[in-house]
């Protein structure tokens, strides 16, 4: 636990200093390897054939990490385990499109930068309206932080890259025209499954770090509805918590009540609860190495 804790607390530093190495997540050699595997199969009878390949991928980086761990005392291992993270996470850095949006000098221009915030480029596009921010940034927070830290966590760097393959193939906006509707379905699907667990420590970590009560009250109304018990792939809890969340933090502001219709007040408060929630994270994770070691 403590190299994992360490791999996690190097990549986020390198992403957090220098921030102009994110140009260097690439994934262009994804969509030629998706277009050629795809080439030739049958829409009907390969439905799973794109999972197929975030599967071979996952497998290749395994036995990688098996190769490289024995040597010199396993550094190059450890290596490599940083740069997978750091490789898979983002790809876009959603502090610097949050910063955008805040810092737009009119209105126009920060409704542009806002479509950066959404999760899937496929859906509509995303108004300049404070539920929606929250929840975009929200969903966009699960994707490109805490589902890779949670997968990485889980699995090592082979974990981290096949979350973020899972999660463009079955989203990004350049790879969707490769795949028919079958194999579209499928990813969805395992986008969702490999959502579900983060999401819900992420629930979990937004009820300590922000308004338990209001968090809390939300979830249990959220899940009484019909068909949206906790064991289902609906992961709209998320953007019902985060609402419930962040308004209660803007309210609270520093004494005074602040207004939970501004957008750029809800938009500010949602990054500082998300960063909040990722240092307890790492404090858990701290904590955890700290436990393991002293044993």
């Amino acid at each position: 636990m403590a190299p994992t804790f360490l791999a996690i607390v190097l990549a986020l530093v390198a992403a957090h200093a220098a921030p102009d190495l994110a140009r260097w997540r690439e994934f262009g050699w994804l969509q030629s390897a998706t277009r050629r595997w795809m080439d030739g199969a049958d829409e009907r009878s390969s439905a799973y054939r794109p999972a197929l390949l975030a599967l071979l991928l996952v497998l290749a980086c395994l036995v990688l990490q098996a190769l490289l761990t024995p040597v010199l005392y396993g550094l190059p291992g450890f290596a490599f385990a940083v740069l997978v993270l750091y490789y898979s996470w983002g790809p876009r850095d959603l502090d610097a499109d949050v910063d955008a949006v805040l810092k737009a000098p009119d209105g126009d221009r920060r409704e542009s930068a806002a479509q950066a915030l959404r999760p899937d480029p496929a859906v509509q596009a995303l108004p300049l309206e404070p539920v929606a921010l929250v929840e975009a940034t929200f969903a966009s927070a699960l994707s490109r932080w805490f589902g890779v830290l949670f997968w990485f966590v889980v699995l090592g760097p082979a974990g981290a890259l096949g979350y973020r393959v899972v999660q463009l193939l079955a989203r990004n906006a350049a790879l969707r025209p490769l795949m028919g509707a079958p194999q579209h379905e499928v990813l969805e699907r395992t986008a969702r499954l490999l959502d579900w667990a983060p999401a819900h420590l992420l629930a979990l970590t937004l009820a300590l770090v922000s308004d338990f009560d209001a968090v809390i009250a939300t979830w249990r109304e959220y899940h009484a509805a019909p068909g949206r018990g906790v064991f289902t792939l609906d992961l709209g809890f998320l953007g019902a918590l985060a609402r419930a969340g962040v308004d209660a933090d803007v309210e609270a502001g520093d004494g005074y009540a602040q207004d939970v219709a501004d957008p750029l007040a809800e938009l500010a408060d949602a990054r500082r609860v998300l960063r909040r929630a990722l240092v307890a994270w790492l404090a858990l994770l701290a904590l955890a190495a700290v436990l393991i070691v002293a044993h």
